[in-house]
């Protein structure tokens, strides 16, 4: 889907870039402060408030699940798992913001599985990967994992790589969403950048201090990463990811692990869920798709909680929808997210 710029969708992009500044800086800091159960039912009013109010934004994701995920999903469960989407990006705010301090008001709601074997993984002295997708409340994940007591650094690319990202967003972004996060890293975010070496070394340098690093490996490639790319089954479609995750463990020697965090019943409570090492033998595609396997039975699993189902133009790139021209020629503009509704960090 694209988008015609006019004057109507510019005002409507200020109404939703201003609920959202309000929601970040006001009503999310003084909501995640009351009981659990009251502070995520802000959260999902919120949610249902976008949901009735951008029908744009929601028109397109029911048609992005129903053309990705098959016909068989009905017109109303897309509609569901649309309201659903809105509901968990307005919860992990919220998670976001009960990370102050050592994160101890959000980790009492989060139920960690599998950690012994991050544990036995590390034992080993040659760090650990830890592989998920824009899945879910993924960094507050990791922020816990490293609150915890691993000392874990994020990979991901930089906010400027966004297209039609103003500096204000990217200013408020830091303000109110990167720095409550970097706050439990043990080093600065390795940004991965098209084209470049510099945070593959920085990830292997994390790596022999025995520390983990996270990678997301279901974003679409970008660029001069593109020939990079391998063809992997996702979703049912033949996907061009990065592999990236699978070399880095090749050259080092360190174990993958996948790991994802999902969202119960009643919006409260969370599991995080860490798996055994994935094998890493054979060639590189092949190994990667042992990761793609799990991301897609996740994903599958949880549609509600992949934060992709927002944006058309990343879901084209990957290769789960076709790429279609700007009608009569109108220039197309890439969805972006509400100020101080940053997308997922990739």
């Amino acid at each position: 889907m694209t988008f015609r710029v006019g004057r109507r969708g510019n005002a409507q992009r200020l109404l939703h870039n201003a609920e959202s500044v309000a929601y970040w800086l006001a009503v999310a800091p003084l909501a995640s402060r009351l009981p659990a159960s009251l502070a995520y039912r802000v959260a999902c009013w919120r949610g249902d408030w976008g949901f009735r109010q951008r029908a744009g934004q929601r028109s397109e994701m029911v048609l992005n699940l129903r053309q990705v995920l098959g016909d068989e999903l009905s017109p109303e469960e897309a509609e569901r798992l649309a309201r659903e989407f809105l509901r968990l990006r307005s919860c992990e705010v919220i998670d976001v913001m009960r990370l102050r301090g050592r994160g101890r008001s959000l980790a009492k709601l989060v139920d960690i599985r599998g950690r012994e074997h991050l544990d036995a993984a590390l034992a080993g002295g040659k760090g650990a990967i830890l592989c998920s997708a824009h899945f879910g409340s993924y960094n507050s994940a990791f922020s816990l994992l490293h609150a915890s007591g691993i000392p874990l650094t994020s990979t991901g690319r930089p906010v400027s790589t966004k297209v039609g990202v103003s500096s204000a967003e990217r200013r408020l972004v830091e303000f109110a969403y990167t720095r409550r996060l970097q706050r439990h890293r043990q080093r600065p975010g390795i940004e991965l950048q098209p084209g470049r070496v510099q945070g593959a070394v920085q990830a292997a340098v994390a790596l022999r201090a025995n520390e983990v690093v996270t990678f997301l490996s279901d974003a679409p490639p970008l660029g001069a990463d593109r020939d990079r790319a391998v063809e992997v089954t996702f979703l049912g479609y033949q996907a061009g990811l990065l592999p990236g995750v699978m070399t880095l463990a090749q050259l080092t020697g360190a174990p993958v692990l996948m790991v994802f965090m999902r969202r119960l019943a009643g919006y409260r409570r969370q599991v995080l869920e860490i798996s055994a090492p994935v094998p890493v033998e054979g060639d590189t595609a092949a190994a990667f798709g042992r990761c793609v396997a799990a991301m897609d039975a996740a994903i599958t699993a949880n549609p509600a909680h992949w934060v992709y189902w927002a944006n058309t133009d990343d879901l084209a790139s990957a290769g789960l929808l076709p790429a279609a021209p700007p009608p009569n020629g109108t220039a197309a503009v890439s969805p972006q997210p509400a100020v101080g509704e940053p997308a997922a960090p990739r």
